[in-house]
């Protein structure tokens, strides 16, 4: 089994991310914000996940943001989503020990 690695984890973060993204753009109201949200998140984990690629995650954090991505998986009502689309982020940079 391979270490974890930030970038690794960020990737799969920013996929999460992205669903989410697509269930709350649904809720037209908030397309605009949706949309941006996204790409201001999406680029803020891929430049973190870009400048840290190859780091090794120590498990916990592997785990802590596994379970995020895992808890963000199981959203259905698109205003939840829209919730999570800055959480999931936050939570993520933070246990990597980077800020939003």
């Amino acid at each position: 089994m391979s270490t974890p690695t930030v970038g690794a984890a960020l990737e799969r973060a920013i996929s999460a991310l992205e669903n989410l993204g697509s269930l709350g753009e649904v809720i037209e109201d908030e397309w605009q914000y949706v949309t941006d949200l996204v790409a201001v998140y999406r680029g803020r984990l891929g430049q973190v996940a870009s400048a840290r690629a190859r780091e090794p995650l120590a498990p916990i954090v592997s785990s802590a943001i596994a379970t995020a991505i895992d808890e963000a998986g199981l959203i259905t009502d698109p205003h939840r989503a829209i919730d999570w689309l800055s959480t999931l982020p936050q939570v993520v940079l933070f246990s990597v020990g980077e800020t939003a």
